[in-house]
């Protein structure tokens, strides 16, 4: 990251940095809806410190000096944490989450807040009860979701840098409609202590940057084991940045067909495009099947739902967050979850909590946890064929505000090739390779086994040269 080398080397400063995304939010934060809230004395005292190490001749960090967006579930002391949900409006968390302790352990500025689709519930930042964010590309359109403020903080040059969640594709998506690399670590490899839970299975904390090298670089900060988180893998962080340029030769990467079939022409054509870099730069192209993807949908949207019916049952209006006084405490917990929930929130809950009732938790939850297993063992076979996948990240290119938001289906199947590494716990990014017909970026996903971040930035970079990306 050239801004921390510039830090550290004091070519420039930390309160420097800081300042100039401070002008770039105030530019374009009203016309796009990014930030919900912009911690200026919080970056001003962070930016401070770090000029403070560097005149003291010590380590700044890793990330001396670069100003980070924080999607707005993960948890900041003394900041309004609100995972986009009215419930949560004006709630000030008494703890950091551990990558929080370790971007600014790393010397990065924290920014604020972004938006997102309510509890991560969404494809486009449009659920939000703090109105839709739009793609600095084209603010016509949706940044994708549900980490739509944080790709688009990158894209809009607010910061260089941000955080997200990913539980379905919410980091991948949002990067292919933004033309940024975003990753979805293996589970467990990034601690989720201090992430408001949507689905605790799935859910994996990761970062968003306009190259694979600054996105590798990030993600060696926050990974490594956290004893404050129970799936959190018991190893040290994986050393990334420094395979980034490994290339590709000798590789063997599938095609899956799976992961691109319906998508439209101009994605096809940059996935196929893609295949030939990479041939072209030494791998080894094989065609792949997997049949088993195809589930991965509709098991997803049982599962998801289950654990967030359970998740979000502590919104109650008795331990924190909102409260509707009623005549009975069965009462005030009602009006305070219709008040409180957005409506496709609530469309979750019910489906969860539908899932896991008896006489339908066998039929349903129980079927898909069946096919969860399922996808797993399609994922091992697959990888018994090549060392890596390639396929689309998304159907599209970013679609239009309003284009799909009365129909909860058509929303789900922007996620359709994303689902399936979530399920199975393994490791995506998607970068961005050429463009649509519109001019708009496309993404294109390379998936690998837990694991194999260094492998997958590696082909990412060899993507980024390709495409002429520097």
């Amino acid at each position: 990251m050239q801004i921390a080398s510039d830090v550290r080397s004091g070519a420039t400063t930390a309160e420097a940095e800081m300042a100039s995304s401070l002008e770039a939010i105030r530019a374009r934060n009203d016309e796009l809806n990014v930030f919900l809230f912009v911690d200026e004395g919080g970056a001003i005292n962070a930016a401070r410190r770090v000029d403070e190490r560097v005149a003291r001749g010590e380590n700044a960090g890793q990330l001396a000096g670069v100003p980070i967006a924080l999607k707005d579930n993960l948890c900041q002391v003394g900041v309004p944490t609100t995972a986009g949900s009215r419930i949560l409006e004006g709630w000030l968390p008494p703890y950091n989450a551990t990558v929080i302790e370790r971007v600014l352990a790393a010397g990065a500025v924290p920014m604020g807040k972004v938006n997102m689709d309510e509890f991560a519930m969404g494809s486009s930042t449009e659920s939000s009860a703090y109105g839709p964010t739009r793609n600095p590309l084209d603010p016509s359109r949706v940044p994708g979701g549900s980490s739509g403020g944080s790709a688009s903080a990158v894209a809009a040059d607010m910061t260089p840098m941000s955080l997200g969640s990913d539980t379905g594709g919410s980091i991948r998506q949002p990067a292919a409609f933004c033309g940024l690399v975003g990753v979805k670590p293996t589970y467990g490899l990034v601690s989720r202590y201090g992430l408001i839970a949507f689905a605790s299975s799935l859910d994996q904390i990761g970062p968003f940057a306009k190259n694979a090298t600054d996105a590798a670089l990030l993600l060696e900060v926050i990974a490594g084991h956290d004893p404050m988180d129970s799936t959190s893998l018991p190893e040290p962080a994986p050393s990334l940045v420094s395979h980034v340029n490994d290339g590709v030769a000798g590789q063997r990467i599938g095609v899956v067909r799976e992961l691109y079939e319906g998508a439209d022409d101009e994605v096809v054509a940059e996935v196929e495009r893609a295949a030939a870099a990479l041939r072209d730069a030494g791998a080894t192209i094989v065609e792949i099947s997997v049949p088993e993807f195809r589930l991965g949908l509709s098991a997803y949207y049982l599962i998801a739902p289950a654990e967030a019916s359970s998740n979000l049952a502590r919104y109650d209006g008795v331990r924190y967050g909102l409260r509707v006084d009623a005549e009975d405490v069965a009462a005030m917990n009602e009006a305070t979850r219709t008040a409180g929930f957005g409506a496709e929130v609530k469309r979750r809950i019910m489906l969860g909590t539908y899932a896991l009732s008896a006489g339908y938790y066998d039929a349903y939850y129980g079927q898909a946890l069946k096919v969860r297993t399922q996808m797993i063992d399609a994922f091992r076979r697959a990888y018994q064929e090549a060392d890596l996948l390639l396929g689309a990240t998304a159907p599209s290119v970013a679609f239009t505000l309003g284009a799909k938001s009365s129909d909860p289906l058509a929303m789900y199947l922007s996620d359709v090739f994303t689902i399936p590494t979530n399920l199975a716990g393994d490791a995506a990014l998607s970068v961005p390779f050429g463009t649509g017909d519109t001019g708009l970026p496309v993404g294109v996903q390379l998936v690998g086994p837990g694991r194999s971040e260094a492998q997958l930035f590696a082909a990412a970079r060899v993507l980024e040269l390709a495409d002429g990306r520097s």
